[in-house]
């Protein structure tokens, strides 16, 4: 692996991590703006101009932008969050060029109003679907319940009334301000030459406009618990998300939590697997953890009969006063640390694979985090480490949203 770096004159930060042995090659648009960086008049709005990206450009109609793309055998795709906005193609080294220019055709989208007023229709439906997903329900409520007032607690998707509501002015000066060359770190990772990769990304890149971007709130406190419930008599099960205060993206601990999350809840074999899921008391019970820019949060989901919810929450309590009490074993880590390493290096042999972390990274850490330091990082993580993180992140108070038949669950500390 070779690492470069440059940064245009306008503050575009310009990376790749070349990979020889690679048969293909990726290039992302990495934009640090998502749900946390919206007033609640534009709630869902950096989702709404992920889609508005594909409507066409100057040179390009949506037609266009999707054929282009295919005529290549280019994989092409975005996704948006409460951290960032990203925006990747893959394809074959020869086919590069043409993928790439098509890329950055969109990143500079013209924005009519007729695209923005059909698409708030699209934008609506989604929402509509994701509320009849129980469990995404229980998670936007555990989470606008866990940070409060923070833009962190804010959907993604936003709401059909902050949708509806939302003008195109807006949203052309939300643009303007967020997807500057000085707020976006441009990535390429598999096989490339450095050079050339460079001269494209100038030859693309070097006219856009430098803005000021607005400074990125940090949470004050979380973690307070609560309890939301959501009454629904038809659903066949009780969804519930639990929410608790983790290390945050820049804390050296965050690679303790990764792996006490990993030996908690993870999902194919874990102490709530084993005690909750495996004896059929669950049909799931995953804990994952969440590195957030400033902020950190362990999310527990669990389903089950309305019946059994009670019981449940009693034996999830009762595994977290466990792992409070006596911490992790050493072959508790090591099963961890196997489980996460080999999904890290699996995803890593894809230029694809790469190109997240190392996008992702730059973007909060301005420097290279190879493959190599992650795998150290991991290693090094001890008991007396997970220890700390207990300490300091002690799974309690947990913050509780239910979706169901049952609204009269309480969680036990």
């Amino acid at each position: 692996m070779k690492f470069h770096e440059a940064r245009l004159a306008n503050g575009l930060t310009v990376v790749a991590e070349i990979n020889d042995q690679a048969h293909s090659i990726s290039a992302g648009y990495f934009v640090r703006t998502g749900a946390r960086d919206e007033t609640p008049e534009e709630s869902g709005l950096s989702h709404f101009l992920e889609h508005m990206l594909f409507k066409g450009t100057d040179r390009r109609d949506a037609l266009s932008v999707n054929r282009d793309f295919d005529r290549v055998g280019a994989r092409h795709n975005a996704q948006t969050s409460e951290e960032d906005t990203i925006y990747h193609v893959t394809a074959l080294p020869e086919y590069m060029p043409a993928a790439f220019d098509v890329l950055s055709d969109i990143m500079r989208p013209v924005l009519r109003e007729e695209d923005f007023d059909t698409e708030k229709l699209v934008i609506v439906e989604e929402i509509k679907m994701y509320d009849d997903n129980p469990m995404m329900v229980a998670y936007e409520s555990a989470k606008e319940a866990h940070f409060g007032r923070h833009p962190l607690g804010q959907s993604v998707l936003g709401t059909v009334d902050s949708i509806m509501s939302m003008r195109v002015e807006q949203m052309r000066d939300y643009f303007r301000r967020q997807y500057a060359p000085n707020n976006l770190v441009l990535a390429f990772t598999g096989n490339g030459d450095w050079p050339q990769l460079f001269d494209m990304a100038s030859k693309h890149c070097e006219s856009w406009e430098p803005a000021e971007t607005a400074k990125r709130l940090t949470p004050e406190s979380t973690g307070q618990g609560g309890y939301r419930t959501i009454e629904r008599a038809d659903d066949q099960q009780q969804t519930m998300v639990l929410v608790g205060s983790a290390p945050s993206l820049e804390d050296p601990l965050r690679h303790a939590a990764a792996l006490l999350a990993t030996a908690l809840g993870d999902s194919s074999g874990s102490r709530l697997y084993w005690d909750i899921v495996h004896p059929g008391h669950a049909e799931m019970c995953d804990l994952s953890y969440q590195e957030y820019n400033q902020a950190g949060a362990y999310f527990l989901f669990m389903g089950c009969d309305p019946d059994n919810a009670e019981a449940n929450l009693d034996r999830v309590a009762h595994v977290m006063k466990r792992i409070r009490e006596t911490g992790l074993n050493q072959a508790e880590i090591d099963r961890a640390r196997n489980k996460t390493l080999s999904r890290a290096m699996i995803r890593a042999e894809r230029p694809m694979g790469r190109l997240m972390p190392l996008g992702g990274y730059y973007t909060y850490f301005q420097r290279y985090v190879s493959m190599d330091e992650e795998i150290t990082a991991y290693e090094s993580v001890t008991v007396s480490d997970v220890r700390q993180v207990l300490d300091r992140y002690p799974l309690r108070p947990l913050t509780l949203s239910t979706v169901g038949p049952r609204t009269d669950l309480k969680m036990v500390e």
